[in-house]
């Protein structure tokens, strides 16, 4: 099927907005700009000069693995039974039913990254899905898209009621120096019985482990105050991975640091209140001091600590406190499509990328504004009703 949205305000994120036309085909933007013409026979949209923008995206959120209102029945977000949970999968545990996936698609919400949680030093491979879909398997984007591992309060809180390891912050430390140490060995152990024409032993928690020891994901490290975004630095120097860093509420506090490192911060969420040390010192000011210092971020819900339809208005508080405005909608479109390893297909508007398209009646960084329209691949998701003032999730 082919697609024609005419008359609109279309803010491709990279590329300067234009009035025109954006063009459809099985799923894939196939033309875009000014002096589009529309090809017969296209299923045509008049726009009316309101926005189109490509479908927003949250680079953290606990979607379908913690579902809202089912208490322990829906809490599927760590496997606090072992510190290193390295093999366990965020997949396995998402109900893409979840209510949640509807809010995200109201909030113009087109594309998630999916970790476990930060009760374990290492929690497990995350996932980068679509927000709309009958089965989760049909929604991936890319599996597994990271590798989630915690410092700070919540492990050594977690394993120290336990009492075992680890039980304080050098504790949480040495599990992952010593995981990464056996996994380094793991690898060389393989290259050398492969070379000699043999395969050796599986390990699921190496194998995961591997991957982001050979760059082949990142590793998502959730760390708040700074100290701790210290040891997540010098331990990725010693073993040589691809570090993102998770929350980073004390961040812009050496952003400078962060910025010659060249390491992406995941900031958020913004509109909690400060419920334990570590977030004392967050504040909406943090990203555009994180972006003026030169530092790759975006702005994220950690959903459902804050509702993930409130991205944008997280958005909307980083701009009133002083971040750029282009450089807040790259937080939550192209910037966190780069972390995720997906920009090839979606984060922007382009020509052979994915059609994942939201129509707004507005700027969507002026809260009154709100998404009508939501295309994933080209198929109408979303729509609302301006005269009864409701929103529809298309059936699945």
């Amino acid at each position: 099927m082919t697609l024609a949205i005419t008359n609109a305000h279309v803010v491709p994120v990279d590329g300067e907005p234009f009035e025109g036309t954006i063009v459809v085909d099985n799923g894939t933007i196939t033309a875009l700009g000014a002096e589009i013409e529309v090809p017969d026979g296209a299923e045509t949209i008049n726009a009316g000069g309101q926005w189109v923008l490509p479908g927003l995206i949250d680079a953290h959120v606990h979607l379908g693995v913690w579902e809202e209102g089912e208490g322990w029945a829906g809490q599927d977000t760590n496997e606090m039974t072992d510190p290193v949970m390295a093999a366990a999968r965020a997949l396995d545990g998402i109900n893409p039913r979840e209510q949640g996936f509807d809010d995200a698609l109201a909030g113009g919400i087109t594309s998630v990254n999916v970790n476990p949680g930060s009760g374990n030093p290492i929690g497990g491979l995350t996932v980068a899905l679509k927000t709309y879909g009958r089965y989760v398997d049909e929604m991936v984007l890319r599996s597994p898209s990271g590798l989630k591992a915690a410092l700070g309060e919540n492990p050594k809180r977690v394993y120290g009621d336990q009492k075992k390891t680890p039980s304080t912050r050098l504790g949480v430390a040495l599990i992952l120096r010593k995981a990464f140490t056996e996994a380094r060995n793991y690898l060389e152990k393989t290259a050398k019985t492969t070379a000699e024409g043999e395969y050796a032993e599986g390990h699921l928690v190496n194998q995961a482990l591997v991957q982001v020891l050979n760059r082949e994901i990142p590793w998502r490290q959730h760390c708040h105050r700074a100290d701790d975004i210290a040891t997540a630095i010098r331990i990725a120097e010693e073993f040589g991975y691809e570090l993102v860093l998770d929350h980073g509420t004390e961040s812009y506090l050496i952003a400078d640091l962060i910025a010659e490192k060249g390491i992406p911060v995941l900031y958020g969420p913004l509109i909690v209140s400060r419920s334990k040390v570590e977030v004392r010192e967050r504040t909406p000011a943090a990203p555009g001091i994180l972006d003026r210092a030169g530092v790759k971020v975006s702005i994220i819900t950690d959903h459902p600590v804050v509702p993930i339809e409130h991205l944008i208005t997280q958005v909307a508080l980083a701009v009133r406190e002083g971040m750029d405005r282009d450089a807040a909608l790259r937080s939550v479109t192209i910037n966190p499509a780069e972390v995720m390893g997906v920009a090839d297909r979606v984060g922007s508007l382009a020509v052979g990328k994915d059609a994942d398209l939201v129509l707004w009646s507005g700027d969507p960084i002026d809260l009154q504004s709100r998404a009508l329209r939501v295309w994933i691949e080209g198929r109408e998701v979303y729509s609302y009703d301006e005269q009864e003032r409701r929103g529809t999730v298309l059936t699945r």
